[in-house]
């Protein structure tokens, strides 16, 4: 099974337990605190991501993570069936899914806002509130800056890119110029 699905099949198994128990934040909170600590610890990477290490060390270390970060029952099997499985190499994408999946429960769409320079507080607003218009539902701005848009904004909201950067305009301008 390819890695992208196989993330996608276990974070929705956790997504349902944590739903089924009322803990969707909760788990979120959980699995946040054991991304940072993963992120900031390549030694604990490397004992838990590769299998040169029994899974019983592996099991061990995992134990004494969970209980140091206070983690639910809940997870703690979730994290074992992981080892068992041989898909703890997943975390990463079965975290992010698991953070899509509790935003759209939620109601909250995240958004991904390219612009040439930072935008202003006023600006950011008029691009939320159109983006909340398109979906329908509450949007979260992940903003970011490139300068190679000359002006503009470009955004991206789930599947859909709404391009409205002078550098795309420039490109279209000389295809239309071009085929005369």
């Amino acid at each position: 099974m390819p890695r992208a699905a196989a993330a996608r099949r276990y974070a929705k198994a956790l997504f349902s337990l944590a739903l089924e128990e009322n803990r969707l934040s909760e788990m979120r909170e959980e699995l946040a605190k054991l991304g940072e600590l993963l992120a900031g610890n390549a030694e604990l990477r490397a004992v838990l991501f590769r299998p040169l290490h029994p899974v019983a060390e592996r099991r061990a270390v995992l134990r004494a993570v969970s209980e140091a970060l206070g983690s639910s029952l809940l997870l703690r099997n979730f994290l074992s069936f992981l080892l068992d499985q041989r898909r703890f190499v997943d975390w990463l994408e079965i975290h992010k899914e698991y953070g899509r999946l509790a935003d759209a429960a939620a109601g909250l769409t995240q958004a991904r806002v390219t612009s040439a320079t930072p935008l202003s507080p006023a600006q950011r607003e008029r691009v939320q509130r159109a983006l909340e218009r398109k979906s329908g539902g509450r949007v979260q701005l992940a903003l970011e800056v490139d300068a190679t848009l000359v002006g503009g904004v470009v955004a991206q909201l789930g599947d859909l890119v709404y391009d409205g950067s002078l550098r795309t305009q420039l490109r279209q301008l000389r295809a239309s110029l071009a085929r005369g």
